[in-house]
């Protein structure tokens, strides 16, 4: 298994209020590659279940381990460095740098890992490439479409070749044509360089490509 989580439990307080509790001891196991699948109603805490899961945010207990590290019990810097090398993670808006060109944007994570800014465009123009926008390598995001924005920020989250790709309603805001491409994607990366992806989605095309859906109700996931 890519990733364990044991009895994992997280709650937020508004205004001083109760706390309401989100995560209630969950406990799963993802396999390495493999396309798993979130599903369930809004406001049920996939997404934040993903962004436990991913180091994005903090539990109040359990255990996360992924790649055999502990996660949970790790100091900030440690765990920044540890998801720039090992964890990639598609938004449902790209957030890409408007300013850079979409090369740029992919070779910024290689650069921060310590490659040469040489290297890293070299690497960059390779997968965007790879990913068929070898035409709008040197695009800024103001000028590429929707669907191609998100194949950067796809390029982007696998660059350093993470462990497993964490995806949060990654077709949220595509048409169904670029929905499908992203799809095709995913089995792409799957197949060839045996990508591991962990999706939070209510898109039904992209469950069908899953190896193992789960849902989330009431703060749990069952196997669906």
């Amino acid at each position: 298994m890519i990733l364990t989580g044991k009895n994992i439990f997280k709650s937020y307080k508004k205004n001083g209020e109760k706390s309401l509790e989100i995560l209630k001891d969950i406990s799963l196991e993802i396999e390495k590659n493999k396309i798993t699948i979130i599903v369930g109603a809004s406001g049920a805490g996939k997404s934040t279940l993903l962004h436990v899961l991913s180091g994005l945010d903090t539990i109040d207990s359990g255990e996360i381990i992924l790649s055999g590290k502990d996660i949970v019990n790790i100091s900030d810097e440690k765990l920044s460095d540890f998801r720039n090398k090992h964890i990639g993670f598609i938004f449902q808006f790209h957030h890409l740098l408007p300013e850079f060109t979409a090369a740029e944007n992919v070779a910024i994570v290689k650069m921060i890992s310590g490659t040469s800014k040489k290297d890293a465009l070299k690497d960059a123009n390779e997968l965007l490439t790879s990913v068929g926008l070898e035409d709008r390598i040197n695009h800024k995001p103001a000028e590429l479409s929707g669907g191609e924005q998100q194949r950067v920020a796809v390029a982007r989250a696998i660059i350093n070749n993470p462990d497993i790709i964490f995806a949060d309603e990654p077709t949220g805001n595509l048409d169904s044509r670029n929905s499908e491409i992203l799809n095709e994607l995913f089995i792409k990366l799957k197949e060839e360089k045996g990508a591991t992806f962990l999706i939070v989605t209510h898109n039904p095309g992209l469950v069908k490509i899953a190896d193992r859906v789960l849902e989330m109700k009431d703060g749990k996931v069952l196997d669906k």
